[in-house]
């Protein structure tokens, strides 16, 4: 889809442009990655979702030929904690997995011999009341360790253990529990002999980067866990949120925590006088939120016992290292990845999840000189994307930027995307209609990559922004607690600002601003259209409309979660979009799955009746069998092209180049 520079560009108002990256390519390009692994033979693995198969999660093999492992009557999946991960781990070749129908664990041989059938090691509870995550093969007892939420007495109120399965080849036992009497547990990690295990624990009303605790378990002869001891967490001066737990094969525990600098920082438990010490300072994340299980952000360089290949995140931007302990030196290793997630260890390379601005949501092979100083080689072995690069020339380059909020002196961050198509101007007078993203969480971050959906937007003549306000991730503790009992405030003020700032600098056309979200980031655009004037029409996907009904009905992971967020009573009322309906002057289009738990779909009913009642345009599309987050490439490709649509009959004067058949607007048709 290349175009040559020197073609005569059509002048045609923003909005209106055709564009080859069409919601077809955007929906069909929507693979997600959801973990990797190396087997005994150090063959890589992954596990790829796939919204052509109605979002069916299949586990692949190989560098070079990619292959299925998974069955085609499996999906391995875990709704442990509502949101998963830790979906599936390999112990030499063996595959142990979660799947999804009846959340039972499978295991599965992948020798060099050919794939087995997969064969259950958890009973039958008849259904999905039971489900397991982020487990570790123990080859000192030959059992399974793994996270077990235990869901048929409640949802709400499941019950959460570390449990051990014994593998036994002629009888599928009850798992034996080893740890119990927390709200949650994460990151069950062996030492090398089997003799001790490390885990992160953390209670109500505290999410895991809110407050955590790293505890030690000493493994007797018959397996039990017979003495504890609390690494981090315990103590009351000291506030951090201990996470990834991981044993060197010396023996020594390694994490990342937060204690220092309010910073997700390594370091290093002294075993003998139950000492933590750091390993390297710096203002920067080397971690990220546990939303979902299996975060994996650093590994050991095995062959060279005192370097740790680690991920960093440092305004705006990753970096992949590697952390000298013996000098005290942080050596970052070229990529092109500006955006990575995950690291794996493999035969002299290391698998890398990453992205930039021009690579999707990627795996790469990196292979590193003997000093594991610089990079020899670089290799995507996947992509979630393969094809997007024949649309570069249509690419909109993301620009960092930095925006003052409307507290003195306090700055938010986001990602500003300019109307790009090669074919296409606008007349000079003329400023883009401006799709401001907030982010879901709300305690997550927009990233600055290569996203097909926003690249179908920018294509067409639109302005994009993802904002980072306050409370998001990525720029330490404090940047974070901005939102704490502040929510509906602080991320509806930093998203205005953003707004007002683009058009100030004459980046954005401040009569055509609209405003879209996913979850809590559909709760921010609904809350900046019922408390502010800024935007002229907003979209909420699967987002929380009525907070008090959302506290009601929440997960158990989330329980206390809105109480921190909101703080009191009183903001539980003022900070409702449902309590505000009258507040609200533009259109609005909802989004909803039927199946979601977490959000139910009474909100989007609820708000969708009372916009109707008050005289707005405004719709409402559900969709069967989705859950929180559209996970189907019909359901993804007809909520980009309705949000499209709908905002340009709405507030952008300009007509859709493309074709899309527009659902029925209440109030409007």
């Amino acid at each position: 889809m290349s175009v040559s520079s020197s073609q005569q560009k059509l002048t045609a108002p923003y909005g209106s442009w055709s564009s080859p990256i069409t919601s077809d390519v955007v929906s069909g390009a929507g693979n997600t990655l959801a973990g990797t692994a190396v087997d005994s033979l150090g063959r890589l693995f992954w596990l790829e979702s796939r919204p052509n198969e109605s979002a069916r999660s299949v586990i692949v093999k190989g560098d070079d030929e990619a292959s299925d492992v998974t069955p085609k009557e499996f999906s391995v999946r875990t709704v442990a904690n509502e949101y998963g991960g830790g979906d599936f781990s390999i112990s030499g070749d063996i595959v142990f997995f979660s799947n999804y129908n009846d959340q039972r664990l499978y295991k599965q041989s992948i020798g060099s011999k050919g794939d087995s059938a997969p064969v259950a090691i958890t009973p039958d509870f008849g259904g999905p009341g039971v489900a397991y995550a982020d487990g570790v093969f123990d080859t000192r007892f030959n059992r399974y360790i793994t996270i077990r939420e235990d869901r048929r007495e409640s949802i709400s109120n499941s019950v959460t253990t570390i449990v051990a399965i014994e593998l036994n080849e002629t009888i599928i036992q009850d798992p034996k529990v080893l740890v119990a009497g927390n709200d949650f547990y994460a990151f069950p990690r062996l030492d090398r002999e089997g003799k001790r295990m490390a885990w992160i624990e953390w209670s109500h009303p505290n999410m895991p980067w809110d407050r955590s605790e790293l505890w030690v378990g000493y493994i007797s002869d018959n397996g039990d866990v017979y003495r504890r001891v609390c690494v981090a967490g315990a103590n009351p001066t000291i506030l951090e949120s201990p996470t990834e737990p991981k044993w060197s094969s010396e023996g020594e525990l390694f994490f990342v925590t937060d204690r220092n600098l309010g910073f997700w920082n390594l370091h290093r438990w002294v075993e003998a006088d139950n000492k933590v010490v750091p390993v390297y300072s710096l203002e920067a994340e080397f971690s990220r939120p546990s939303w979902v299980f299996g975060v994996n952000s650093y590994e050991m360089i095995n062959k060279h016992k005192n370097l740790i290949a680690c991920s960093y995140r440092q305004k705006g931007r990753s970096y992949l290292a590697v952390l000298d302990m013996n000098k005290n030196a942080l050596i970052n290793l070229q990529t092109p990845f500006t955006d990575l997630r995950n690291i794996t260890s493999g035969v002299n390379c290391l698998y890398v999840e990453g992205a930039s601005a021009v690579h999707p949501l990627s795996i790469a092979k990196v292979s590193l000189d003997d000093q594991a100083s610089k990079v020899v080689d670089f290799k995507i072995i996947w992509s979630s994307s393969p094809t997007s690069s024949k649309y570069e020339s249509y690419f909109s380059s993301p620009e960092f930027i930095e925006f003052p909020t409307e507290i003195p002196g306090e700055t938010a961050y986001a990602y500003y995307y300019p109307p790009t198509n090669p074919m296409y101007q606008a007349g000079k007078e003329e400023k883009p209609p401006l799709l401001l993203d907030s982010h879901g969480g709300p305690t997550e971050e927009a990233r600055g990559i290569l996203n097909l959906s926003i690249q179908f937007w920018t294509s067409r003549g639109w302005a994009f922004v993802d904002v980072n306000y306050g409370g998001s991730t990525g720029y330490g503790r404090k940047f974070r607690e901005r939102l704490l009992k502040h929510w509906g405030i602080v991320d509806v003020n930093d998203c205005c600002s953003c707004a007002k700032f683009l058009v100030d600098n004459g980046k954005a056309d401040g009569e055509r601003l609209c405003i879209t979200g996913c979850s809590a980031g559909g709760y921010t655009t609904l809350a900046a259209l019922a408390f502010k004037n800024m935007f002229k029409a907003g979209a909420s996907l699967f987002g929380v409309a009525d907070v008090k009904l959302l506290k009601e009905q929440s997960v158990k992971f989330e329980a206390y979660y809105i109480d921190n967020l909101i703080g009191s009573e009183k903001g539980f009322i003022e900070r409702n979009p449902m309590n505000s309906v009258d507040h609200f002057s533009c259109p609005v289009i909802l989004f909803q799955g039927l199946d979601d738990k977490v959000v139910n779909p009474e909100q989007a009913r609820k708000i969708h009746k009372a916009l109707k009642l008050k005289g707005l345009p405004v719709a409402l599309v559900e969709y069967e069998g989705e859950q929180h987050g559209f996970r189907m490439a019909e359901n993804i490709k007809f909520t980009l092209e309705q949000q499209m649509v709908f905002f340009a009959r709405l507030v952008g004067h300009f007509k859709v180049a493309d074709e899309f058949t527009p659902v029925k607007i209440d109030n409007f048709d």
